[in-house]
């Protein structure tokens, strides 16, 4: 299940190995978003706890829908553009 799991305050760079998988993303308004895929509840739940070891105030907890990888450009073959 992919989650995004917000909470107050900024996590730098330090962090990203003990949240791994989940990526952080800092935003303008003081939060953070750790988001990602998590194989199970049990795994959920030892973010979650991490979270509060931190002492960071978490503000939500939201299963998402996994981001698409970008998809290429699907330009015309040169070879038969010039066909047409």
């Amino acid at each position: 299940m992919y989650y995004h799991i917000r909470v107050q305050g900024h996590l730098d760079n330090t962090w990203a190995a003990w949240f791994e998988p989940l990526t952080i993303t800092n935003g303008a308004n003081g939060q953070a978003v750790l988001a990602g895929e998590l194989p199970d509840q049990a795994a959920l739940h030892g973010v979650l706890i991490k979270i509060r070891d931190l002492g960071l105030p978490l503000l939500a907890v939201h299963p998402a829908t996994a981001p698409r990888p970008p998809r290429r450009d699907a330009s015309p073959d040169p070879i038969e553009a010039a066909h047409c």
